[in-house]
C-alpha cells in the first residue's frame, strides 16, 4: 500500500436508490490528513439481463450534503455512459470475425490425421 495515499471510508445509504463512500485521507498513523481533500464516490446498481452491474462515480462535492444533491444527475450520467460503452462492446463483439490460420485450414499435413492415410 501506498503510505501517502490512505483514506478512511464512511458508507451512506439510503437503503433504495445507492450509496455514497466519503473518503476522507488520514496519515498512515490514522490521523486526519487535511493537506488533501475528502472525496465524494457515488454507488448504484443497474439491472441487466445477467444480474446487477455495479456502477461508481465520482461526486465534485464537498460536503455530504453536496453529494446528496449530486447524486442523482451523476448516477444517471453513469448509467448513460456504461449503456453507451456495452453497446460499444456488443457492436465490437458482433463485428469481429474469425479468420482461418495462415497455414490455409485446420486439417494437419496430410489431410488426414497427420499421416496421409486413415488410422486402424
Amino acid at each position: 500500500m501506498d503510505a501517502t495515499q490512505i483514506y478512511r471510508e464512511d458508507t451512506f445509504t439510503d437503503r433504495k436508490v445507492g450509496t455514497i463512500r466519503r473518503m476522507s485521507p488520514v496519515l498512515a498513523d490514522g490521523s486526519d490528513d487535511a493537506s488533501r481533500p475528502v472525496l465524494f464516490v457515488g454507488q448504484a446498481q443497474v439491472m441487466t439481463p445477467m444480474g446487477a452491474l455495479p456502477i461508481s462515480f465520482e461526486l465534485d462535492a464537498t460536503t455530504l450534503d453536496g453529494a446528496i444533491a449530486l447524486f442523482g444527475d451523476a448516477a444517471a450520467d453513469a448509467v448513460q455512459q456504461t449503456m453507451r460503452e456495452l453497446q460499444e462492446l456488443r457492436r465490437e463483439q458482433a463485428s469481429s470475425l474469425v479468420l482461418p490460420d495462415s497455414a490455409g485450414g485446420g486439417l494437419p499435413a496430410g489431410g488426414l490425421l497427420g499421416g496421409g492415410r486413415p488410422r486402424r
